[in-house]
């Protein structure tokens, strides 16, 4: 006799859930696996996650998220700066020039001979008048002592000529010798007169030539490659060397024809205008000069006007036909009315700023800066500071950092280090705002808790299952 026997489970067990429903329908239909069943099985698993997530994710979001007020609820903090007045360097940069030395001489011989001796080192410092080479002199000293015998010669006969003239002369007076004896004695005198002068020509030209032979530097400055060896036969188209004049150096740049009336201008005014040398990348400061003159007309091809700049170069740090950025100091604005260039906006009206007030609320004020739209390209050269035309006043407080977040009117809070001198008092006694507080750091009720969220998860009652 068959006996039918229930089994149930204990009381305490809770009513299966709904995966655990899933599970006794795949047993009841035993290992047989059709796609309905894993098609259900996928569906409850996807369920079953969504609702953890639900339940373990924080819901207060505003939390991660702050929008136009601070982390906290309060203010957004900013960094201001003061306006004030401050002297403004107007450069035109970009002009793209040459290491030029002012003397760059190609020593040669003035006359043919063998090169007994080289005097100098290949790069060395020479001074003006330092003995660079020798040519052998003896040809030119034969020639000397020829023609100073031949002078010599025709100096005893001009001697006699002159006798003879004085004697002719007194017999004349006399009526002892004709008249025209007398008179050509005159013109023998100047033709021996003229022999000895082109004698002494000659003399002096060979001790020229002796001068010639012995070559010494023409200017100080240093000296590059020998191009002849001693031994070898020179003539008056050879080189000897070239020496280049290195301290001090000059710059040739080009420079726009629209800039030329503000050079000329600030010439007349300042007299030499400071000029600073930057490397290839324009990144490194080489030398600071002095511009020397502009060219007396401009390129028709390309608009520019060359000019000359001089520099002190005494540790070389310009070298000969070098490639360099020019940064030329035009004009120097006393006491301008200046303020950071990071506070500057720009805007459908044109620029503005944002302007703090006595109670710490924002206000757009529309501002004129210098130079237009290219009102930035002076804040490299005066610490990021550019000049304003119009729009604000000397101490007003202007938003340098976290004007994103802002809009007309809105109340801000001055960030540590930013201006604080002009905190007001409720914002003193109370403490900053925890922005980086580490998460173990931060007040409790903010921060997410799992084990908190797992009670507050609702709990299903227990049912019972056949």
């Amino acid at each position: 006799m068959d006996e039918k026997v229930t089994q149930h489970e204990p009381a305490a067990c809770a009513e299966p859930s709904g995966a655990r429903k899933g599970l006794a329908f795949l047993k009841r239909n035993g290992s047989r696996r059709s796609p309905v069943a894993i098609g259900l099985t996928a569906l409850i698993v996807a369920s079953l996650g969504y609702v953890s997530y639900r339940v373990i994710s924080p819901k207060d979001q505003s939390i991660q998220k702050p929008g136009r007020r601070g982390a906290f609820g309060g203010p957004p903090p900013v960094a201001v700066a003061t306006v004030a007045r401050s002297d403004i360097k107007i450069v035109r940069h970009g002009l793209l020039g040459s290491v030029t030395p002012i003397a760059n001489v190609t020593v040669k011989t003035q006359l043919g001979g063998y090169l007994t001796e080289i005097g100098f080192k290949e790069g060395q410092y020479v001074q003006k008048g330092d003995f660079l080479a020798q040519i052998d002199p003896r040809p030119y000293e034969a020639q000397k002592a020829q023609y100073e015998g031949q002078l010599l010669r025709d100096q005893g006969l001009l001697n006699q000529a002159r006798d003879d003239l004085r004697r002719y002369q007194s017999l004349k007076k006399l009526d002892s010798i004709a008249h025209q004896q007398a008179e050509n004695q005159v013109w023998i005198v100047k033709q021996y007169e003229g022999s000895v002068k082109a004698d002494q020509a000659l003399v002096d030209n060979q001790t020229l030539n002796l001068t010639y032979a012995r070559i010494v530097s023409p200017i100080a400055g240093r000296v590059g490659l020998r191009k002849v060896d001693a031994g070898s036969y020179v003539t008056t188209q050879d080189a000897i060397a070239l020496v280049a004049q290195i301290d001090p150096i000059s710059v040739i740049f080009g420079v726009p024809e629209d800039y030329i009336p503000d050079i000329l201008r600030a010439q007349k005014k300042n007299g030499a205008l400071e000029v600073i040398a930057f490397d290839r990348s324009d990144t490194k400061q080489l030398a600071i000069g002095r511009l020397h003159t502009l060219d007396n007309t401009i390129d028709p091809s390309t608009g520019m006007v060359s000019a000359r700049a001089e520099f002190e170069n005494r540790d070389e740090k310009l070298y000969p036909n070098q490639f360099v950025n020019i940064h030329l100091l035009v004009e120097v604005r006393e006491q301008a009315l200046t303020l950071p260039k990071t506070a500057i906006r720009k805007g459908a009206a044109g620029h503005f700023v944002y302007k703090v007030t006595g109670e710490n609320r924002v206000v757009m004020q529309p501002v004129i800066p210098a130079g237009g739209e290219n009102f930035d390209d002076v804040a490299g050269y005066n610490d990021g500071r550019i000049e304003i035309l119009q729009g604000v006043a000397e101490s007003d407080r202007i938003v340098v950092e976290g004007a994103d977040r802002l809009r007309e009117g809105a109340e801000v809070t001055i960030a540590d280090g930013g201006d604080r001198e002009h905190r007001t008092a409720a914002d003193a006694s109370k403490p900053p705002p925890p922005h980086n507080l580490a998460p173990e750091a931060q007040p409790s009720e903010k921060r997410f808790d799992p084990e908190r969220a797992r009670e507050r998860r609702p709990k299903r009652q227990p049912t019972e299952t056949q």
